[in-house]
């Protein structure tokens, strides 16, 4: 899509990147989850706010529009917002571990437009430039398309039922050398 631009989030553009968020989840789930699912999956997807405060939390726009956000991560935690539980932000080894792909979203208006492949540009130009030869992501199942075409590879697939309905997640990676 044309008429993108990017830019880091700040602490400001919270309220309007957890409404996109919402919509993401509610809507672009159907068709991969139930009701329930997700309903579930609220407690285990959304913003971690240390991605906005560390400086690596991107923001897309179109027609002055969020058109969708996400970010990386040179902390521990591989997913999960504020509210999730198990949150580890001790910081990775860039030499040994992983950078983590981290809570992307795309408003439903804008999606298969080119927001995903964006954001994970800037995420692995980022994490490339501190180091890091690999990433990681835990991707949603519909997800897990756009991930593959980036090059990334399933690592496992889980399901994660803190929030109730077991979620299926695959934690994907990819080496960036």
């Amino acid at each position: 899509m044309t008429g993108l631009t990017s830019r880091l989030a700040g602490l400001g553009d919270i309220p309007a990147l957890k409404a996109v968020m919402t919509v993401a989840i509610a809507e672009l789930q159907k068709g991969f989850l139930s009701a329930a699912q997700i309903e579930s999956s609220r407690t285990v997807m959304g913003l971690d706010s240390q991605l906005v405060s560390d400086g690596t939390y991107f923001v897309v726009e179109a027609a002055d529009r969020i058109a969708g956000c996400g970010g990386w991560s040179r902390r521990a935690t591989l997913y999960g917002g504020d509210h999730t539980p198990g949150r580890e932000p001790a910081l990775l080894d860039p030499a040994v571990d992983a950078a983590r792909v981290r809570a992307m979203y795309t408003h439903p208006d804008f999606a298969r437009r080119g927001v995903g492949r964006l954001i994970l540009e800037l995420c692995e130009a980022a994490a490339r430039a501190e180091g890091f030869r690999r990433l990681e992501l835990m991707a949603t199942l519909s997800g897990r398309p756009l991930y593959e075409s980036y090059g990334f590879a399933p690592i496992e697939e889980i399901l994660d039922a803190r929030g109730g309905a077991p979620v299926p997640l695959v934690r994907m990676g990819k080496a960036i050398g």
